[in-house]
């Protein structure tokens, strides 16, 4: 079984980015890249998260990330969240 953590890990931290969903929380970042197809950049677009946004992890909750994006709270699933690259 592959640690998804170490993988996004190994991937990103050399490039200085690393997933949203692996931020601690209260540590504000500004959104580097949006990863997935056309519908998903669209979608979490339409939520706020844009490239050079501000986010910051507010809780987890049952697999949940909530975030706040642009003065509001949003939650996402952790494999959304991992769609989106902080730096």
């Amino acid at each position: 079984m592959i640690n998804t953590a170490m993988t996004y890990e190994k991937d990103f931290s050399l490039r200085g980015m690393i997933p949203a969903s692996m931020l601690e929380a209260g540590r504000p970042m500004k959104i580097v890249r949006i990863q997935g197809r056309d519908k998903t950049r669209t979608f979490l677009a339409g939520l706020g998260f844009t490239e050079g946004s501000e986010v910051t992890v507010v809780s987890e909750l049952a697999g949940n990330v909530i975030f706040k994006i642009k003065d509001a709270r949003v939650a996402l699933g952790r494999e959304m969240a991992s769609r989106i690259l902080v730096g």
